[in-house]
Parts: C-alpha cells; structure tokens; sequence
C-alpha cells in the first residue's frame, strides 16, 4: 500500500461535476421557498416546513462544501476549489438570513409552540428539541431579525474573508531552511519535519518557519486583529440586555459552563509541575538541559545506535488496526473499511494546507480524514486520532443529522480515546526497557503538548482579546505576549519562548470559532477519565463508551459526565483524577530511565 489519496467519487466526481450545479439550484430553491413564508413562521406546520427545508438545504451545502474543502486542502492553489469555497459561503449566509425569521420565532414564542412543532414524524424536525433549548438560552442576546441577517451577510466578505486569507497565505508559502542549502519547502512540509525524527533538520524548519511568519506578520497580525475586533463588536451589539462576555460563544458553541472551563483551567494551572517534569525528561533523553520549540514536538531519540523507527503508512494502519480490535472488532473493522473505500488522504503533495483534521459529507454521512504522512510515531498517532474522529461519526451514521453536531470538547473524546488505545496497545507489544520508554515517551508528548501548550494558547487569547478590547496590537506586541504566556507556562523546562505561534498556529485565525484550543485539554483529560472505565467495565465497556458517543450531539458537556461517568465537570476533583493518571505514566517513564 502506499500513502492514500483520497476517493471523492462517492460526493461529485469533480468540481466541475453538473451534480454540483444541480444541488447549488436545489438550495437556491429552499432559500427562495423559506422566504416565501415568514409572515406564517407562528404556524407549527409553516414552522415545521421550515425545518425540514432548512435541513435539506444545509445537508446539500455542507456536502459541497466538504468537497471543495478537500481539494483546497491538497491543493491550496486551486483556483477552482477556492472560487467554490467563497460561493459556497456566500450562500450559506443566504440560507442564514432565509431561515432567521424563523429562529427568531423558534427562541422566542411559547414552550408550546415548540412542544407542538416538535410533535412531527421526520427526525429532521423531531430531533431538534435540544438545538433549539440551547438556542433559547441566548434569548436576550438576539439581536433583531433584520440585524440578525444585516450580520450573517456581512461576515462572508468581512468576517470569514480574514479567515479565507490566512488559508491563502499559508498554503502558498514557501519556507526557507536555515542550512547550507537553503532550500525552499512549503510551509506544511516544515512545519511536518517539527514532528518527526531527523533532529538535525528541526531547528532549521524551525528557523525558517519564523523568518516566514516575520516576513507576512503585518499580514498575520491584521487578521489576528480583524477576527477579534469583529467578534468584539458583535458582542457588544448583542449586549442590549446584559453584557456578554467574549468568552461566552466559546462556551456556547463548547456547551460548557464558565464554572467547568474555569474549573479545568485552575487544575491544570496547579499542575503545570507534572507538564514541565515532562518536558525536562524528553530533553535529558535528548541529552539537553531544556527543551526547545524545535524539538519539543519531536519524536524521541533512539537510546540504542539504531535509526529512529520510520513506519510506512500500511504499517501504520495494521497496528491501528490491532489496537482497536482489542477494544473490540467493529473497530477493527472501521478502520479497513476507511482504507477500502478511500476515505484518507496522507500522500504528501504540494501547496499542501497545514494539519490534520477529520470531516465528513453530510449527504451520504461518509467520514473522510486529512493528514501528511511523515512516518513518525507522533504521526502514527495523529492517524489514530483522526480516525478516532472518524469512528465518532461513523456509529452516529443512523441519527438525524440534527443530533449529531457534537461540541469540540466533546468531540476530542473518540479521537484522544484512539491515541490512548494505540499508546497501549504499543505498550503492550514491547519487551525491553529501551521499547517500554519508547512508548512511554508518547505519554510524556502529549502531556506536554496538551497540559502546557494548550494552556498556553487559550491564556494568549484571553489576555489578547482583553488587550483587543482597548485598540489593536501590533506584530511585536503579539510576540511580546505570546513570550510571556509561553514562559508562564514553560517554566525552566523549555530554552525560548516561539514568539510568532500565534502567527504559525491556525488556529488562532479560523473565522468560524474563536478560543479553539481548550476543547483539546478537555478532551484530553476527559478521554483518560472513559479510557479508565475499559478494565473495569469489561466487556460492557464498548457498548457503554458508543453510547457515550452517541449522547454528545444531544447533551450538555456536564449532562454527558454526570449520565455516563457520574461526576462533576465544574468540580476540580473530576480533572485532578485524570492528571494524576497522567503523572503517574510521567513517574513510570523516570523510574525506567534511571535503570538505564
């Protein structure tokens, strides 16, 4: 097998597929038949109508959108996938501003009313009892219907425009190397060799990553800005009634409570020690004081004279493969099944776009997953986290559609679930001390990563939409911040601060959501909690955690905990349990590296 490219056959058989044209017309269609009927939104069965249409409209739109997003991915030069791109958008917010009449009504009409449209045999309709509870809570931060459209017509050149231009920036750009040869790579190859195991070659990736993000940091810094001024000021319009927050869509859109972010925040704070003892074992392997932001995402060194393991792709998948059917064989099979029907994209390519990431076509519920496959073990792990993604939708393939958009807190359960099965799994399968380390290291990675770095990320933007509130920041101001907040955290277990992450990192600069970095430490902490549950549970435990899974497009993140683990989001106790789980696999790592 080599590395895969993907089947997209199963959606259009290209962009210039006539079906696209066709099921463009059909959700033109919808909008022009919603805006038919507004008057009548009071209506249950207008309402209901409604609903439906709306739902047929945006499964049709997502699904071109996800296969425009696909090749724009491989691709990011693509003119054609970006031109399909902004259309796409543009009608997307037409579909918005069609259906805000009805959203308005649906937030605030009786409880009645919304017993009565509910009463309906589609699950399209019948389904979207929590949708609309959670929409209902922000009653008093609605603006009017005509505002309220005013906005979403607004964003497509405004708003998500900024978010366009990271993506065009950063797929086209090439990196010079900082050695002798002074190669040109693009900027997701670079950015992939931070990840693997030629240690010679990260610092100068590194380098010319920064000398890239310092040649477009006017570019960088007018987006970083752009996106937290537009959100500032929405949230200000939207403060008619009471102020809000601008961490309030975050914890919307998350559906958590400021008590469990605030909660997960102060735990991981009181136990940044366990990160940073991390930190300081990967350098002493490293035979370094400290680590650096070259390495601090690399593999680990071999402590024998024998080359770092290089896996092949196929290599790769058979021990996925082996690892999930020791949770049980459906897994197993998911997975062959992701490798048969071409449903991963791995093969490097150039104007390659930066990550990985899983998505799906909504229409046929078909789970696609995006990465670049370097033949590390981090990037064996980040496979196993994406298809762990990718499983997560696959078990919700028979729901409404409605119910199965679950928040990003609780989707980086099934995907960190993944990692800590295949961690084991390795684990597991070694014999000697030198193996044992080497799976162990894995734990020491992604305690560091997600104990330290996501804090990190989510105090950055904190402090910098407090600053924002008061003016713009420029470039150097961002990197003044970002310094601090990464040493805060770092501690004495890293050399530098990485002054442009908040220039390299995407995530910063996603128009759609703002503070997406968190949801990965709740994920994290929260998988190890249902990953605890295997032993103990048995053979009960794989249908338990597909319930689990099948719960987190209809629940609130506490409701989720408190049915399924019987604990308290809010209380630090729940995340304390799970980061001593974490230090104890730090510990387990030390005591072996002292007997070498």
């Amino acid at each position: 097998m080599t590395t895969p490219k993907w089947d997209l056959s199963i959606a259009y058989q290209g962009l210039s597929d006539s079906k696209i044209s066709q099921d463009i017309e059909l959700i033109q269609q919808c909008i022009e038949t919603l805006t038919l009927h507004t008057d009548s939104r009071t209506s249950v069965s207008v309402m209901q109508n409604a609903i439906q249409t709306r739902e047929a409209a945006g499964k049709l739109l997502a699904t071109i959108n996800t296969f425009a997003q696909c090749h724009a991915s491989v691709d990011a030069s693509n003119g054609d996938a970006k031109s399909l791109v902004g259309r796409l958008a543009k009608l997307n917010s037409q579909l918005s501003q069609a259906f805000t009449p009805y959203q308005d009504a649906l937030v605030t009409q009786p409880e009645s009313f919304i017993q009565e449209v509910l009463a309906h045999e589609s699950e399209d309709v019948s389904g979207q009892g929590f949708q609309i509870f959670t929409e209902r809570k922000l009653a008093d931060t609605k603006l009017g219907i005509a505002e309220e459209q005013l906005m979403s017509a607004l964003e497509v050149d405004g708003k998500d425009a900024w978010g366009r231009l990271y993506d065009n920036i950063t797929g086209s750009l090439q990196v010079t190397l900082e050695n002798e040869e002074k190669a040109k790579v693009g900027l997701s190859k670079a950015a992939s060799t931070l990840y693997g195991t030629d240690f010679e070659a990260q610092k100068p990736a590194w380098l010319g990553i920064q000398n890239a993000m310092r040649q477009h940091q006017e570019s960088f810094a007018a987006i970083l800005n752009a996106l937290a001024g537009w959100r500032l000021t929405e949230y200000q319009k939207r403060s008619k009634v009471r102020d809000v927050h601008f961490l309030e869509a975050s914890l919307h859109g998350s559906r958590i409570e400021q008590t469990t972010l605030d909660a997960m925040i102060s735990t991981a704070k009181a136990n940044r020690h366990v990160g940073q003892k991390a930190g300081k074992l990967m350098a002493r392997v490293h035979g370094l004081e400290q680590m650096a932001p070259w390495n601090h995402l690399a593999g680990m060194p071999s402590l024998t004279d024998a080359e770092p393991k290089v896996y092949e792709f196929d290599e790769a998948i058979d021990i996925i493969r082996s690892a999930f059917s020791t949770v049980d064989p459906e897994m197993a099979e998911f997975v062959t099944l992701m490798v048969k029907n071409g449903w991963i994209d791995a093969a490097p390519t150039e104007n390659r776009r930066l990550g990985a990431y899983c998505t799906k076509f909504a229409a046929t519920r078909t789970p696609l997953v995006f990465m670049t496959w370097g033949g590390s073990r981090s990037h064996l792990l980040t496979l196993a986290h994406e298809i762990g993604h990718a499983f997560h939708n696959w078990v919700m393939r028979d729901m409404p559609l409605c119910q199965t958009r679950y928040p990003m807190t609780l989707a980086e359960t099934a995907s960190i679930f993944a990692e800590n099965t295949v961690r084991d799994y390795l684990l597991g399968q070694a014999e000697t001390r030198e193996e044992k380390l080497e799976m162990l290291w894995e734990e020491l990675s992604s305690c560091y990563a997600l104990m330290v770095n996501i804090p990190v990320r989510y105090e950055f933007e904190k402090s910098f939409y407090e600053k924002r509130a008061e003016g713009e920041l420029e470039a150097g101001q961002l990197c003044d911040l970002m310094s601090e907040t990464w040493k805060e955290w770092y501690g004495d277990s890293m050399s530098e601060p990485d002054p442009y992450f908040w220039a390299s990192k995407l995530h910063f600069s996603i128009s759609q959501v703002s503070f997406y970095n968190y949801p990965y430490l709740f994920g994290y902490l929260f998988s190890i909690g249902v990953y605890a549950q295997r032993e103990s549970k048995g053979e009960q435990f794989y249908q338990d955690y597909v319930n689990l899974l099948r719960d987190t497009g209809s629940m609130m993140a506490e409701d989720v905990v408190q049915k399924h683990l019987g604990m308290d989001l809010s209380s630090q106790e729940f995340w304390q349990q799970s980061i001593d789980r974490v230090a104890s696999k730090i510990d387990e790592f030390e005591s072996l590296l002292d007997q070498l």
